[in-house]
């Protein structure tokens, strides 16, 4: 969360005295927060009712009677995401302090001072927005059209989840290209169900599979076609019938087995081992490979046909260390996930100090080796928080080598002034955290209004 005036609220004012609620209706406006005035508690219902406030700062007694615990109690049943602050006299304080009972965020005594009183609305709306962020991320961790867990708000993992939207409903091939643990079958299984396909989702790895064995997978046979084949076969082919077959690491298919491949898709029929009919089937392949086939097609050993048919459309996934950015909110979901499926009371919390480490690290096994470390160090853990001391050895002694790695690809800091460093830390910072101001200020080891104050003094939106 941010400081102080940089989260722009709706505010209802209620208070009988037009002067008071002047004073402050221009105190939170001042902090660039939009303000309704309302004098009495009836008028308060209707705005209540009608519109959409996040904060309620209401005074406690008006008109003589303790009508503010009457727009509390509106308050909490058409606004219960909002926050309500009771207004008060000194004599009225054990009354405010049992309103909190009843859900009201605080109360502060007349008169006011507007520093406390500004900083005091500033933390309810900051808990306003707090749960509405953390909503929005649960709501983003399960909702199926997230596209089956494909998390994150980086610009690259959108860039993909954009393009699989655009290629799902159509029986397109797709080539999905990345590094080993970026998700590749995760993404195919995403467009498989997003299709309109009738049929399975039917994985295969072609990974270190012989000819036969893969013509076998792939075709199936009838009985007596070798030895041992005792009964008929269908292969992953007619398994996947109106369905998706998706082939990984396509790449390492022996070359007279991609000829054999390459006349299915183009005909569409399928001759099983021992046999001469041929059968129909209908299935969209997806394929994945963490090699270059691009190369493999100039130096020989991929067919140029066959790369182009499987490329109707390609998605590259990015490596994690390219979207640092998603890696808390990943964490946090391996967590959340491992805690479930542990069947844990109490899902553990990551330490800034770890949560830093973790997207400093490079991740050359990327999502998958993410999500182990994650359950390791859960495995580790003994009490609530997960810190740096349960992670691997190599992810928590090279985290500063690599912390510093980025930087100086992007150019030395050497030279630079102590305020430019200070600067582009908090740029860094602040955009790796989406803006999240809180967060930022956590992982600076600074406070908020420090941050906040550094923000104006650079000039950093």
């Amino acid at each position: 969360m941010s400081d102080h005036g940089a989260i722009s609220a709706q505010v209802l004012v209620v208070e009988d005295e037009q002067d008071h609620a002047e004073i402050m209706a221009e105190a939170l406006h001042r902090e660039g927060h939009v303000c309704t005035i309302v004098h009495d508690a009836e008028s308060a219902k209707q705005e209540l009712a009608h519109g959409r406030f996040d904060l309620i700062v209401t005074d406690l007694v008006m008109d003589a009677e303790r009508d503010g615990l009457d727009v509390l109690a509106a308050a909490r049943r058409s606004q219960p995401d909002a926050e309500t602050i009771l207004v008060t006299a000194h004599g009225d304080v054990p009354t405010a302090k049992a309103a909190l009972k009843g859900g009201a965020y605080d109360f502060i005594e007349k008169p006011l001072d507007l520093e406390v009183f500004r900083t005091l609305c500033a933390h309810a709306i900051e808990a306003v927005q707090l749960r509405g962020d953390n909503a929005e991320l649960r709501q983003q961790l399960s909702e199926k059209e997230s596209f089956e867990g494909m998390i994150g708000t980086s610009a690259p993992i959108q860039r993909v989840i954009k393009t699989m939207r655009q290629v799902a409903p159509s029986r397109i091939s797709v080539l999905i290209t990345g590094e080993s643990g970026t998700g590749k079958e995760l993404v195919a299984r995403a467009i498989h169900n997003h299709s309109n396909a009738t049929g399975r989702f039917v994985p295969l790895n072609c990974a270190g599979l012989s000819e036969s064995i893969l013509e076998d997978e792939l075709f199936g046979h009838v009985r007596g076609a070798f030895t041992g084949a005792e009964r008929d076969r269908e292969g992953r082919f007619e398994y996947a019938n109106e369905g998706t077959l998706f082939l990984d690491e396509i790449g390492d298919m022996p070359m007279s087995m991609q000829a054999k491949l390459l006349r299915v898709l183009e005909s569409g029929e399928v001759v099983r081992l021992g046999d001469n009919a041929p059968r129909m089937v209908r299935v969209r392949l997806i394929s994945a490979t963490n090699t270059d086939l691009g190369e493999r097609v100039r130096d020989g050993s991929f067919r140029e046909d066959l790369y182009f048919r499987i490329k109707g459309a390609q998605i590259e996934l990015p490596p994690l260390r390219e979207r640092r950015e998603d890696i808390p909110l990943l964490a946090r979901h391996f967590v959340q996930a491992f805690a479930e499926e542990q069947g844990m009371e109490r899902v553990p919390e990551l330490s800034d100090e770890a949560q830093r480490a973790l997207m400093q690290h490079n991740w050359p096994g990327n999502i998958r080796q993410l999500k182990n470390v994650i359950q390791n160090m859960m495995v580790l853990a003994d009490d609530d928080t997960l810190t740096p001391e349960h992670l691997p050895a190599e992810i928590r002694e090279g985290s500063d080598q690599e912390a510093a790695a980025p930087a100086l690809a992007a150019g030395s800091t050497a030279g630079m002034s102590l305020d430019q460093i200070e600067k582009q830390a908090i740029r860094d910072t602040l955009r790796l955290q989406q803006g999240n101001r809180e967060e930022t200020a956590r992982i600076l080891g600074i406070g908020e209004r420090t941050l906040y104050r550094k923000l104006k003094e650079y000039g950093i939106k």
